[in-house]
């Protein structure tokens, strides 16, 4: 099991914490020294408060909770985050409100999910020819599902 240091860059920040035996994401929660509102359309950036080492050949997804994104209208404004392990600033999440009511997000709210996933880095180069496939080229609803 790989380990993960985490600073809290400020008091009230909390570890990100797994809400069941096998999640593969890890809460993540807003450190706020008021409550925030967001309008509906519009972008904040949540502070979780920490900073982390992601261990070398590891990157970070962010990804929305599923209630909160269902229930309260607030997922990360660019779908899917990526923090690479090079990075040691703050975890900001930037909450997009995709509903029609303002709403509010508090200190200590579960606002995304984190997943450490390892990552790959390929050598990419130019080639003229690619390998044949079943499905060629066929790209968005190509294969009829």
């Amino acid at each position: 099991m790989e380990k993960v240091g985490v600073k809290k860059l400020r008091p009230g920040a909390v570890l990100p914490s797994f809400g069941s035996k096998e999640a593969a994401g890890a809460d993540l929660y807003a450190c706020l020294e008021e409550s925030v509102a967001i309008a509906p359309g519009k972008t904040v950036f949540i502070p979780t408060g920490l900073a982390m080492a992601l261990p070398m050949g590891y990157v970070g997804l962010v990804y929305a909770r599923s209630g909160l994104a269902c229930k309260q209208d607030l997922a990360p404004a660019n779908k899917v985050g990526v923090i690479d392990s090079d990075y040691r600033g703050e975890f900001m999440i930037a909450l997009h409100n995709h509903g029609s009511e303002t709403r509010i997000v508090a200190n200590g709210d579960r606002i995304a999910q984190l997943v450490v996933t390892p990552v790959i880095q390929p050598v990419y180069f130019e080639t003229d020819t690619l390998d044949e496939t079943d499905r060629g080229t066929g790209g968005f609803g190509s294969t009829g599902k």
